[in-house]
C-alpha cells in the first residue's frame, strides 16, 4: 500500500480526526438549538462545549492504548497522555482566562466607543471571546473522546 493509503488506514489518526470533526459538529449543533440561528464558526472555533481539542487528545490516548504494538507502556502512549494533559489544562487555564480578559476588554471598548466624543473611539475589531473551556465542557470532550476511541475497531 502507497504512502496516501498508509495514512488513511492508520487507526490512531483515524479516531482523532474523527473525535475532532465528532465535537465540533456537535458543538455547532448545541450553538444552534440554544440560540436557535446556525452559527458556522463554531465548525471550527475554540471554545464551547464539548472541548473538541480534549476530545482529539484523549481519543488518541485511549487509540495508542489501544493499537496494535503500542499499548500502555509504550512510549507512544506516554507522550499522548502527557500531550492530553498539557492541552486540557491549558483549555481551562490559560486559553479560558484569555477568553474572559477579552470579555472585559471588549466591553470597555463598547463603553469607551459609546461616548459623543470621537476623538477617544478605539477601533478595531472586537476580541475572541470563545478561546477556553470550563471544566464542565473540557469533560465533555473527554468522554466524547474516549467513546469514539473506544467504539471505533481497532485495525
Amino acid at each position: 500500500m502507497g504512502r496516501l493509503g498508509d495514512l488513511l488506514h492508520n487507526y490512531v489518526l483515524t479516531v482523532a480526526l474523527i473525535s475532532w470533526l465528532s465535537a465540533q459538529v456537535l458543538k455547532t449543533l448545541l450553538t444552534f438549538i440554544k440560540q436557535k440561528k446556525l452559527n458556522l464558526e463554531r465548525m471550527v472555533g475554540a471554545g464551547g462545549m464539548p472541548s473538541a481539542h480534549t476530545a482529539t487528545v484523549v481519543s488518541l490516548v485511549i487509540a495508542i492504548s489501544r493499537a496494535p504494538g503500542c499499548g500502555l507502556s509504550s512510549p507512544e502512549f506516554a507522550v499522548a497522555f502527557v500531550l492530553a494533559a498539557v492541552v486540557m489544562y491549558d483549555a481551562m487555564g490559560v486559553r479560558r482566562a484569555a477568553g474572559e480578559q477579552a470579555k472585559v476588554i471588549n466591553q470597555i471598548v463598547e463603553i469607551q466607543n459609546s461616548d459623543d466624543n470621537e476623538d477617544n473611539n478605539i477601533e478595531g475589531k472586537p476580541l475572541k471571546e470563545f478561546l477556553g473551556h470550563t471544566p464542565l465542557e473540557v469533560l465533555g470532550g473527554a468522554l466524547l473522546g474516549i467513546l469514539i476511541a473506544m467504539i471505533i475497531p481497532v485495525s
